[in-house]
């Protein structure tokens, strides 16, 4: 996917996650590795990782909102 599209698409998945669960993100835009840990700062999930090129793993925080 490209940017936004990633974004976007986490954005509307992560509710569907529970608390502490990980959502895990595919995207060859090289723009997700700036986009996907600032939406996490931004809507106070925390960002897990990026364990492979192209690869984002976003946890789900108890105290942030959807």
């Amino acid at each position: 996917m490209r940017c936004p599209l990633p974004v976007i698409e986490l954005a509307r998945r992560i509710a569907d996650v529970p608390a502490g669960g990980v959502v895990r993100v595919l995207a060859d835009d090289p723009a997700a590795r700036v986009d996907i840990p600032a939406w996490c700062r931004m809507r106070h999930h925390d960002f897990a990782g990026s364990p492979d090129v192209g690869v984002y793993d976003v946890r789900r925080n108890a105290e942030a909102p959807a």
